[in-house]
């Protein structure tokens, strides 16, 4: 094994993957068509990948349409308590191997990976990303390639950056140095639905940084981040350094957050879970061979407010594509906005109008900007939402608010007006296509900037609209800890790797930034090492000499 995993290669500096537009009559739009009919017309099996080997159990899911969810994509199986064991102790035997790499080979792994994503295999994961978790083409194409490709060729980039940080000075005669070793444990990926390129990212960057890596997807999102594992086996990751165990999340999660051998988790999803699994760490903290790291990225309550020099026209489109697109099941989704009464009139016209013109229905049709919720559980929980809505005193539905769960899970784009300021949905995370406006009285602009960031315990995303500079100024002081990814004039939503690095803080987790080089950092164990070449022979020193 290399003493330092420092760089003898350098990497390029990389570059964000160009994102197609799908545009009629373009080669994309039709080798993407193609695709999509390829796919509909078959169902595949998906087994547990463990050590490079598949496992059927015979405990079977299925992944379906979300706009037809009559039409099975596939049956994928499940691990039960026997097959998280055997991941645990396949990743373990891995590790020592892995490790010993030069990082530079490792890192080639996932380089090769991304451009196979970019070519080879760019339709065929936009395919199953708009069958199996209902994105458009556009949403599709921004997270299951463009973002997923960025993610491998940045950390790689970002490895570099941490791996080349060394002690600044080693005076004569002595050499300092650090090692950055991996975990000693495994580290525990788990995934959400809703992006591939976290499902991939989740398991990846602990793994260039020489770490083993159990990846538990999310049920309702299996058919991605199983074509990620075999574009991995292609570019030629060894076995046993990414295990695929999809599975109960209580099943999953009781065996390896008990494991001793746990080095790290690394997780996107509720806040709840988040909770939960930290309060089982501290239960255990006793039997693990080491302090795990806990690297979390969870809900939000993201925000847009708006100042009365706001551009009406741009506020509005912001708030439609930020409230709706993939709708609105995005972490950074906005899902509240306060709005001053001297522009609410303007805008309540626009969002009439430009709402008025969504099209909904299935992600085959590439007119609908709009398509269906994940799954029945996600439909039940946000028509909940709007019910509640509907029935309220102190709030209206002003537009939208009808669904149907017949064929697909759709619900419309849903604009409720409120005026109180902690009414539920300007409080509570949704995560669907559900934005909540309240409107203040101008003067009262700081007063409510304050109230915008004491209304919500999340704090991811935020945005802030004003042509004023002073106003915008204020904004950012008095919201500076409301979100870790702040936007001006500009939707909370669309984070570029390597140009907005993501994540927040309170309850939106714990701000590790995917991204950058400060989560590759979060995967490593720093070893300080200081080598003399010529040690002293002798104990005493000079100031004990006598005169």
């Amino acid at each position: 094994m290399n003493l330092l995993n420092n760089a003898i290669f350098e990497v390029p500096t990389p570059f964000n993957e160009p994102v197609y537009d799908y545009a009629p009559g373009s080669p994309e739009r039709a080798r993407l068509k193609a695709a999509l009919d390829e796919m509909a017309g078959r169902k595949i099996d998906i087994p547990l990948i463990i050590g490079g080997k598949e496992i059927r159990t015979g405990r079977l899911g299925q992944a379906v349409m979300p706009h037809d969810h009559q039409h099975v994509l596939a049956d994928y199986h499940q691990a039960g308590e026997e097959e998280i064991r055997l991941a645990i102790d396949t990743a373990m035997a891995a590790k020592q191997e892995w490790a010993s790499l030069r990082w530079e080979e490792r890192a080639a792994i996932f380089l090769k990976a991304a451009d196979l994503l970019a070519g080879k295999y760019r339709y065929t994961m936009n395919a199953a990303s708009m069958l199996s978790t209902s994105k458009s083409a556009f949403q599709a194409e921004i997270d299951a390639a463009c973002e997923l490709i960025d993610f491998l060729r940045f950390n790689v980039y970002f490895a570099q950056q941490v791996y080349s940080d060394q002690p600044l000075y080693s005076p004569e005669g002595v050499w300092n140095s650090v090692q950055y070793r991996p975990l000693e444990g495994f580290v525990f990926a788990v995934a959400p639905f809703n992006f591939t390129a976290i499902a991939g990212n989740l398991a990846a960057s602990p793994a260039i940084m020489g770490n083993t890596v159990l990846l538990k997807p999310a049920s309702s999102c299996v058919y991605t981040p199983y074509l990620f594992m075999q574009i991995m086996k292609e570019a030629g990751l060894p076995d046993g350094v990414i295990n695929f165990i999809p599975g109960r999340g209580s099943m999953v999660g009781k065996t390896c957050l008990a494991h001793r051998d746990l080095g790290g988790i690394h997780f996107t999803g509720s806040t709840a879970v988040f909770h939960q699994m930290w309060k089982t760490v501290g239960g255990n903290i006793a039997n693990y061979k080491s302090y795990p790291r806990i690297v979390g990225e969870t809900g939000g309550k993201d925000f847009v407010f708006a100042h009365a020099s706001a551009n009406v026209r741009k506020l509005a489109t912001a708030i439609i594509r930020g409230a709706f697109e993939f709708q609105g099941q995005k972490c950074s989704a906005a899902s509240r906005a306060y709005v001053p009464a001297s522009l609410w009139p303007a805008l309540n016209r626009e969002l009439d109008t430009e709402i008025a013109k969504i099209k909904m229905g299935p992600t085959t049709d590439f007119s609908n900007f709009f398509n269906a919720v994940i799954d029945q559980a996600a439909f039940d929980t946000i028509t909940e939402f709007v019910d509640f809505a509907q029935q309220a005193d102190d709030a209206e539905v002003i537009i939208g608010g009808g669904y149907d769960d017949s064929e697909g899970y759709f619900i419309e784009p849903t604009v409720i007006l409120t005026d109180n300021p902690h009414f539920r949905t300007l409080e509570e995370e949704i995560f669907g296509p559900v934005m909540t406006i309240y409107v203040y009285d101008d003067e009262k602009f700081e007063e409510t900037l304050e109230l915008c960031d004491q209304t919500s315990v999340y704090a991811l995303t935020g945005a802030v609209f004003a042509t004023e500079r002073t106003a915008v100024s204020l904004a950012m002081a008095k919201l500076e800890n409301a979100a870790g990814n702040f936007y001006i004039n500009d939707k909370p939503t669309g984070a570029v790797v390597g140009q907005q690095p993501f994540g927040g803080a309170r309850a939106s987790g714990t701000n590790d930034k995917a991204g950058s080089y400060l989560n590759l950092v979060r995967w490593v164990s720093p070893r300080t090492i200081k080598e003399t070449f010529d040690a002293p022979e002798s104990f005493p020193y000079p100031f004990m000499d006598e005169e």
